[in-house]
């Protein structure tokens, strides 16, 4: 079987130019604590993407006429039919792949609504595959069940990722830890993988990497991390900073460790969430970041002015988002800047 490895495709950093994001309209009434209010912040969202990059929001059929009303004052959205059970772009849409000579294809990931936490997914099972013959995109069909939220790259060859959910026995059971390197570096272009841990408080995901750590550029990684050792994420959190503090990356280079503060308020109605602003997006020349009317937000703001000084950093409110155990990066995802095949 060919890989895009083999093929000489890679998934780019995330900083690198981009074509656009595509999103995806809310449609599933059971996964919003207020259906309403969430698609009122994926408009937001898209308003602040759409600043810097076109944004294409799929929706289902008989979604699709509100999306297009929704969007309308949002100069560089459109709206495009591609059937959904969910809105989590970054886990059903297409990984994204370019190679040496600027062609771009997709990785096609095994979906299985992270590990049956829901039984109807059959539409989103297939959307990676429209969108790629939307784009007329070569597709390329991972043998993994995986999700675009639990992976990182730094576009030199390393790989960010959890155990919590490409070893879950709900996913791939059966799967060696040496079997699961092989296949992410074979379609990520990638060489070595670095293993975290991600099981942070009410993470339907399982541990989704891109809540916990990602990279900035090559050799720096921003990273959650919590000060109160009472806090219930402060074990989890300090045991993936040391890891990132003990790792090389494929080039052998120590990691620089940026570390950015959780919201300090996690709760509502009871529930204890993981709001966070590890998942945010990058937009060509912006950082679009989740806040959360938290105290923790302006020295979160301050440390990805810090990490980013050549973007402007957008803040849009993503309590929504979090409630549902996403954030912005999860409803997000770049198409890089390339020519299908």
């Amino acid at each position: 079987m060919t890989t895009p490895k083999r093929a000489g495709y890679g998934m780019p950093p995330e900083w690198a130019p981009h074509a656009g994001c595509w999103m995806a309209w809310p449609c599933r009434p059971e996964n919003w604590a207020d259906l309403e209010r969430a698609r009122a912040t994926y408009v937001e969202v898209a308003r602040a993407v759409a600043r810097f990059e076109p944004v294409t929001m799929t929706a289902n059929a008989e979604d699709a006429g509100a999306a297009r009303r929704a969007l309308a004052g949002v100069a560089g959205a459109s709206v495009v039919v591609v059937p959904s059970d969910d809105s989590w772009t970054r886990d059903s849409a297409p990984t994204f792949v370019v190679d040496g000579r600027g062609r771009l294809a997709g990785v096609d990931w095994r979906f299985n609504a992270y590990g049956g936490i829901y039984e109807e997914y059959g539409r989103t099972r297939n959307m990676a595959r429209r969108i790629l013959d939307l784009l007329g995109a070569r597709r390329f069909a991972a043998p993994l069940v995986l999700e675009g939220g639990a992976i990182h790259v730094d576009g030199e060859g390393t790989v960010l990722t959890t155990t919590d959910v490409v070893l879950d026995p709900h996913r791939n059971p059966d799967l060696t830890r040496a079997d699961a390197e092989r296949v992410l570096c074979d379609y990520l272009g990638a060489d070595k993988v670095i293993w975290l841990t991600g099981a942070l408080d009410h993470d339907n995901t399982g541990g989704h990497v891109d809540t916990i750590a990602c990279f900035s550029q090559p050799g720096v990684v921003i990273a959650g991390s919590e000060m109160d050792p009472q806090d219930s994420q402060y074990a989890v959190l300090q045991e993936n900073l040391r890891r990132l503090r003990g790792a090389r990356d494929a080039r052998g280079r120590r990691l620089e460790v940026v570390e950015l503060l959780q919201p300090r308020d996690r709760t509502r109605d009871v529930v204890t969430y993981s709001p966070s602003y590890v998942n945010f997006y990058l937009a060509q020349r912006a950082v679009i970041v989740p806040v959360f009317d938290d105290a923790h937000d302006e020295p979160a703001l301050e440390t990805l002015s810090r990490a980013f000084p050549r973007r402007a950093v957008v803040p849009v409110r993503s309590w929504e988002l979090a409630r549902a155990d996403g954030g912005i990066h999860c409803i997000t995802q770049q198409q890089p800047a390339a020519a299908p095949r």
